[in-house]
């Protein structure tokens, strides 16, 4: 196993398949990556599916922005059921005016 300029961890594929639970423990718990090789050709990574689903489908900003104003609001811990209710009464609102 060696380090790799990245900071991902290279590994052997049989040292992956003989290691592969306590290799999966490692790539969640200290958020690294692995490289798997075989026989000195990198073939695969293995990352937290945290690193994945931000890699494969990054936030946008929009929703970056408004989920820091919501928590600048306080708005970030409402339950399902208040803003149920403030939709409800916005839409009322709105019909009203219109």
């Amino acid at each position: 196993m060696r380090a790799a300029k990245n900071q991902s961890i290279v590994v052997a594929a049989l040292q992956a398949r003989a290691n592969f639970g306590r290799m999966l423990s490692r790539v969640e718990d200290e958020r690294q990556s692995l490289v798997i090789e075989k026989r000195g050709s990198p073939k695969a990574v293995l990352l937290s599916i945290r690193d994945y689903v931000r890699l494969a489908a990054p936030e946008p900003e929009v929703l970056r922005v408004i989920g820091e104003e919501s928590q600048r609001k306080g708005t970030d811990k409402l339950s399902p059921a208040q803003i149920d209710r403030v939709i409800r009464a916005a839409r009322l609102q709105k019909r009203k005016r219109g």
